[in-house]
C-alpha cells in the first residue's frame, strides 16, 4: 500500500516488526526537545515496536521496553540530545487525575521529548499540538498506521518524516 499524502496526515501499512522499527527509527532522527508524539491502538498494535526505533534514531542505546508498571521511563542518550520520556497510560485508573497528580505536564514543557502510549486515555491533558500516531492491527504482521499533525511544528515533522521514509 501505498502512503495517501496531504498536509495534515499521512496513512500507510508496515508489513513487519522490523519496519516498524525502522519508521520509528526515522522519526526519531527528527525529534527535538518539547516534540510530542502520541501513540494510539490495542494492545499488540506496535507502539512500543515503534518507541524502540524513535529510540533507537535517538542515540538510545539501552533497551526500550513498555512502561506500563511504572508511567513514565526516561531515556538520556548524550548531553547533547534530549531525553526520551516514554510514557504509559495504559494502567491508570483516573488518567487524568493520576497523570497530573504525577506532575505528567512538566514533561510536556520540559526539556525531552515525550512520547505517550494509550494517550487517548487522557487525551484532554495532552497540548493540542502534537504528532497522533494511530495503529491499527491489519494481520499477523502488517499494521496499518496513520499519522496525524496538529500544529505547524507538526506539520513540518510530517513533511521530513514523509521524505526521510517515503521519499516524497
Amino acid at each position: 500500500m501505498s502512503p495517501i499524502l496531504n498536509e495534515d496526515s499521512l496513512s500507510f501499512v508496515s508489513r513487519s516488526e522490523e519496519q516498524t522499527r525502522r519508521l520509528g527509527t526515522r522519526l526519531g532522527l527528527l525529534l527535538e526537545k518539547g516534540d510530542i508524539i502520541c501513540l494510539e491502538g490495542p494492545l499488540g498494535s506496535g507502539k512500543t515496536c515503534f518507541v524502540q526505533g524513535i529510540g533507537k534514531g535517538m542515540g538510545i542505546k539501552e533497551p526500550i521496553t513498555s512502561p506500563s508498571f511504572i508511567l513514565i521511563s526516561e531515556y538520556h542518550p548524550s548531553p547533547s540530545t534530549p531525553p526520551l520520556y516514554h510514557i504509559d497510560f495504559y494502567r491508570l485508573e483516573n488518567p487524568v487525575k493520576e497523570a497530573l497528580a504525577l506532575g505528567i505536564e512538566e514533561y510536556f514543557y520540559g526539556e525531552g521529548v515525550c512520547v505517550i502510549e494509550w494517550a487517548e486515555r487522557a487525551k484532554e491533558i495532552i497540548p493540542p499540538q502534537r504528532m497522533w500516531i494511530t495503529f491499527k492491527y491489519v494481520g499477523p504482521t502488517h499494521r496499518h498506521l496513520l499519522m496525524e499533525a496538529q500544529g505547524e511544528r507538526y506539520r513540518e515533522l510530517l513533511r521530513l518524516f514523509r521524505r526521510s521514509a517515503f521519499g516524497v
